[in-house]
């Protein structure tokens, strides 16, 4: 009974398939292989637009990250005292001197380092400095910015008779890795305490 049966299916597939085979006919199989050809460039085409919209969200999150990184740069500041503790007389050296400000009161950005005294322009723009100067009668004061290695504006006092201040500022135009610092003259002096006479400051105006 079981041979019967799979005789009769056997039958069956073999007529199904001379039937398939009868039907399809050569316009029909050019037909199939067109529809074929047709998707696969579908298939083709979808591939380079998802390849063309992942390099575009590629670039975006590039710009993205640049201007952020940009907008990081533009928040620029710092304020710092000669000293962190106690009192001093800074001088007389026999050459100049960089003063090197240790008390930090904000350094946004981090462009000053408290290790040198310097501050780098991490964009380019426009700055604005100032410092202020503190010295004891008898003495004589004097002290420079400089940007790079070019003098740009100084303060100086001639041995006063009383305790002398002074102050002086400048807005320089500044490429990125550029340089800005005060030097203490050759045989002159400063003095800084808790109360932090001496100073020196700078921010970012704008970029360009």
């Amino acid at each position: 009974m079981k041979t019967m049966l799979a005789l009769k299916m056997v039958l069956l597939l073999c007529v199904g398939a001379s039937l398939a085979h009868e039907l399809i006919t050569p316009e029909i199989l050019k037909s199939i292989e067109e529809r074929l050809r047709i998707t696969e460039a579908t298939l083709n085409e979808l591939k380079r637009e998802n390849e063309a919209l992942r390099m575009s969200a590629q670039a975006s999150e590039f710009k993205l990250e640049s201007l952020q990184e940009v907008n990081k740069a533009k928040k620029v500041a710092f304020s710092a005292g000669l000293l962190s503790t106690g009192s001093q007389q800074f001088g007389p050296f026999s050459t100049q001197e960089n003063l090197v400000y240790k008390k930090i009161f904000i350094n946004t950005g981090n462009a000053y380092d408290s290790n040198t005294g310097i501050f780098t322009a991490p964009v380019n723009g426009a700055y604005f400095f100032r410092f202020y100067v503190h010295s004891h009668p008898d003495k004589q004061m004097a002290v420079s910015l400089f940007k790079n290695s070019e003098r740009q504006c100084s303060v100086f006092s001639l041995k006063p008779l009383t305790n002398s201040n002074a102050s002086n500022g400048v807005i320089l135009t500044l490429e990125k890795g550029d340089r800005v610092y005060t030097q203490l003259w050759a045989d002159s002096w400063v003095y800084d305490d808790e109360n932090s006479f001496t100073s020196f400051s700078g921010f970012l105006l704008f970029t360009f």
